[in-house]
């Protein structure tokens, strides 16, 4: 288990894009979990005056900026950066090491805040890409079936068929995710019954004693 924080149970939560990931971890929240959400922190480690947006500036060129709405300093495109590293996989690799090491070190930096006795919950879309789950006491894939994932990015998103494909392609396949589950959520229900699977998952959090990993890595970015 982790020797530096004990007291805590960390869980890593990930899924295919439009899995529904945002769901269950807005409702492990309004459970109680200490929250840690990687896209958000994607965000902020890319903010104008970064240093993650100036390296991403330095490999993309000022093409994937756009003036600030406030007439502040330029702001991350997304759709146009996005653009270019679903096309390009050498491209999404540059991004990803731009991105990935500085969410991580913003994430535990986060962990080691967090109260005594807390479940701290990751959302990491990418978890499994990344090799990071030895760093959990559990993981958890929320899990679809790919036509109903398919359907429901293209929805969301304003995709067409081949566009969520690229976007889903270029993530881990379903069978890689489950291989590295601890616990699965379905989401192919209603919103309800991701509800009700949510809470009688947060049962199982809230008394897993011993962490359910053995071995799993420290608090480490």
């Amino acid at each position: 288990m982790n020797q530096e924080r004990p007291d805590l149970l960390l869980v890593g939560l990930t899924g295919g894009i439009a899995s529904g990931k945002s769901a269950v971890a807005d409702r492990l929240a309004e459970l109680g979990a200490v929250l840690i959400d990687a896209d958000v922190l994607a965000r902020e480690v890319v903010e104008p005056g970064t240093p993650g947006l100036d390296a991403i500036v330095a490999r993309f060129g000022a093409g994937v900026l756009h003036p600030a709405a406030d007439g502040g300093p330029a702001e991350l495109d997304r759709p146009a950066l996005g653009a270019i590293v679903f096309a390009d996989p050498d491209a999404r690799r540059d991004l990803e090491a731009i991105v990935h090491p500085a969410v991580r070190a913003r994430a535990v930096e986060l962990s080691r805040a967090a109260p005594p006795g807390s479940v701290v919950v990751q959302v990491i879309p990418l978890l499994v890409e990344t090799g990071q789950s030895d760093a959990f006491d559990v993981v958890v894939v929320v899990d679809l079936d790919p036509e109903t994932q398919l359907d429901r990015l293209m929805a969301r998103n304003g995709l067409t068929r081949e566009q969520a494909l690229a976007r889903i392609n270029a993530q881990a396949g379903r069978a890689q995710r489950l291989a590295a589950a601890d616990e699965v959520i379905d989401n192919n229900g209603t919103p309800a019954e991701l509800r009700n699977a949510t809470d009688a998952l947060w049962h199982r959090l809230r008394t897993a004693s011993p962490p359910r990993r053995p071995s799993h890595g420290t608090l480490s970015p």
